[in-house]
């Protein structure tokens, strides 16, 4: 069992919390453009209140554990780990809940090359535990808008977990799938299952669009994000994401490991 006190020291020391690789400009430029209601950083989310940048500053700064000081404009932003941890033991306290409850699950990730192997291990423990991992949709065209113009991916599921690839793309095991914001293909997911008949999920995990496009639809969400992703705060101080945790969500994929451990021993799903 990784103790609270382990788990803080591998946060600060893989960089997943305390000074991460995210720089406080680009946390400060997403503010600014979520307070525009900029849809690239909206995710899907549509707020119900007017978020100024002064205030979406203050709530991550409440959820994060960011400066507040709007003067403070360069170097690499901070997450609390104290924070992560607090929402950590959240997420875990829903997957025990959707878990003895036996409900469907969807999971998705925009940064499978990343995080694919930390959503898989939840995926496993929950199927053994008598959840039905839910896949819908597979293999459908998702247009997707990029700086390059609308681009067409295709959605795929990997050891359940959801992600967009380009059509024809080779997948590797350190490139899976495409990085993505956007909340079309959880949207495109969603419908296919609905369209169906079939089941509908209890819970969806996941990131980015997966986790706002999801809650905003009524689904229950949770899901990590990063200091330049507000979205998901704003989602869980709105009422339409159950659980946002604070962490830098583009370090190396192996230091996401002792994170798995932590939540599903904290689940009671450890296998």
């Amino acid at each position: 069992m990784l103790s609270t006190a382990s788990l803080r020291a591998h946060l600060l020391a893989a960089r997943l919390a305390g000074p991460v690789s995210t720089s406080r400009e680009e946390s400060l430029r997403r503010y600014r453009h979520f307070a525009a209601r900029d849809p690239r950083v909206l995710l899907g989310l549509e707020p119900e209140n007017d978020w100024s940048f002064l205030e979406l500053l203050r709530l991550m700064g409440d959820k994060c554990g960011v400066s507040v000081n709007p003067s403070h404009t360069s170097g690499h932003d901070v997450i609390d780990p104290e924070r992560t941890i607090i929402a950590l033991d959240a997420f875990a306290a829903r997957l025990r809940a959707v878990a003895r409850a036996r409900l469907p699950v969807l999971l998705g990730t925009g940064h499978p090359h990343r995080l694919l192997g930390f959503y898989a291990s939840l995926a496993s423990a929950l199927s053994a535990a008598g959840c039905r991992i839910l896949t819908p949709g597979q293999g459908r065209c998702v247009d997707i808008t990029t700086r390059f113009g609308v681009r067409m991916y295709q959605l795929a599921y990997v050891r359940g977990v959801a992600m967009v690839r380009a059509p024809g793309a080779r997948p590797s095991p350190s490139e899976p799938g495409a990085h993505s914001h956007s909340p079309l293909p959880v949207r495109v997911a969603l419908g296919c299952a609905a369209a169906s008949g079939g089941a509908l999920p209890g819970l969806v995990i996941g990131d980015h669009g997966w986790v706002c496009g999801a809650g905003q639809l009524g689904f229950e969400a949770v899901g990590l994000g990063d200091t330049d992703d507000p979205a998901l705060f704003v989602g869980e101080a709105e009422g339409r994401v159950s659980v946002a945790v604070p962490l830098d969500d583009a370090v190396r994929p192996g230091c996401y490991r002792p994170l798995t451990r932590y939540v599903l021993n904290r689940a009671c799903l450890s296998q």
